[in-house]
């Protein structure tokens, strides 16, 4: 019996394109194969329509198509209980379950898990009443940052610049509803400053692997300016955190959370994005996700020196892993291609051209983006591509990745010129 497996990747964004990818070069995988995927995925494996937030529907592909291994991409169907379903058909997957998905499906839930086990994180405050949260506004001496606590796509941190701007966020979420349900629970926090680095730590039961600390650019506008969006670039590793910093995030954040898990009877099995805010020796959580971020993914694989689809496995099973990722020199850059309008109203079904020819250290990642019927790849959601480039150096990563940017073209095409500044 063969010890290769068929591998299905589900999602449609940029990260699940940079896992399908990874999983085409493992020896671990006989066949890959997408769900719902996106015009890029579909140029390299067989797509099939499913129903991320349907558990049930996730499990009558897998099977219909002989699956033996999942990747569960997006936080909605981790959230939605996949893992759990697909565990109870006897298929295996790297996710954490429905349980263990709470740490982003809520963020008071996170934010009292951080204060219950003494992890450093922000102040914070949680409400679902509209006139206990102006209430405690009043107290405040700055405007803080409102967070949605369910799931908003990348879109439910909203920071203000005044009181007046805070009261605004509180009322559009608690009576206005801007974010649905996803609103109806709020987190009122004060503002950290300091430099925001992205950390993706492997868990497999009690056993954990680091992989290289990365920062993304949140904001729509260059200079950090405007709206929050999914993420409009990103680069690793980052050349300002220090070894020391690093042994004091394993000792207050990792561990601490490792071990709280277990208390809390949490089997974390997959990805745990850790947002930090590090201030000199002041190192605090800003927020936990549940899955490998985007766009830090599609920069953080090509570092990578061992097969990510084997470390997958070895998680989805409880099995030992190392505690350091292997880690090849050099550094990645990706730039997002938005489309223009992106996070609020945008328009799609742009047709994208294409350099003919890119080398083998740079790649074209498709997020928001349709195959058609005629061959044609057209623009389908705000983040249409990420523009990638692993180099010696992340001043050439950066270079590389804006000469291609400007080989791609779109009608609506939009991005930061400032990524890595």
């Amino acid at each position: 019996m063969s010890d290769k497996k068929r591998v299905l990747v589900i999602g449609s964004g940029g990260r699940e394109h940079a896992i399908v990818k990874a999983c085409l070069n493992s020896p671990l995988a006989s066949s890959v194969i997408a769900a719902p995927g996106n015009g890029g995925m579909a140029q390299e494996v067989d797509c099939f329509p499913v129903d991320v937030e349907s558990p049930s529907s996730m499990v009558a592909l897998a099977k219909a198509q002989g699956v033996e291994f999942v990747v569960v991409g997006p936080e909605v169907p981790l959230c939605c209980g996949a893992v759990d379903a697909l565990a109870e058909a006897g298929i295996e997957a790297y996710g954490p379950n429905e349980k263990a998905a709470k740490f982003e499906g809520s963020k008071a839930y996170t934010k009292d898990f951080l204060k219950k086990y003494n992890i450093p994180t922000a102040a914070y405050e949680n409400f679902t009443v509209l006139d206990k949260a102006l209430t405690y506004l009043n107290t405040l001496s700055e405007p803080p940052v409102i967070k949605a606590s369910g799931l908003a796509a990348g879109k439910g941190v909203l920071i203000a610049d005044t009181m007046k701007g805070a009261e605004a966020a509180i009322r559009s979420m608690l009576e206005e509803k801007v974010f649905g349900e996803s609103g109806s629970s709020i987190v009122v926090e004060e503002l950290l400053k300091g430099k925001e680095v992205s950390l993706h730590v492997m868990i497999s039961g009690e056993d954990y692997m680091i992989l290289p600390l990365s920062r993304d650019h949140k904001r729509i506008g260059e200079n950090d300016t405007g709206l929050n969006t999914g993420g409009m670039g990103a680069f690793a590793p980052t050349d300002d955190i220090s070894s020391n910093d690093l042994e004091i995030i394993k000792e207050t954040v990792i561990e601490p959370t490792i071990k709280g898990m277990i208390s809390d009877d949490i089997d974390f099995r997959g990805t745990l994005f850790i947002g930090l805010m590090i201030d000199g020796d002041d190192i605090k959580v800003l927020e936990f996700n549940v899955r490998f971020g985007d766009p830090e993914t599609q920069v953080l694989l090509p570092l990578l020196d061992e097969d990510i689809l084997a470390i997958m496995m070895a998680c989805s099973r409880g099995e030992k892993i190392a505690e350091t990722a292997k880690l090849k020199s050099g550094a990645t850059a990706i730039v997002v291609l938005a489309a223009e309008g992106y996070p609020d109203s945008y328009p799609k079904g742009d047709v994208i051209t294409f350099p003919e020819n890119i080398s083998s250290d740079q790649s074209i990642i498709h997020a928001g983006t349709k195959r058609e019927a005629n061959g044609d790849i057209t623009t389908n959601g705000g983040r249409v591509l990420g523009v990638c480039a692993y180099t010696s150096d992340l001043k050439s990563a950066l270079d590389e990745a804006y000469r291609l940017c400007e080989q791609v073209d779109y009608k609506t095409k939009y991005y930061r010129r400032d990524i890595g500044k």
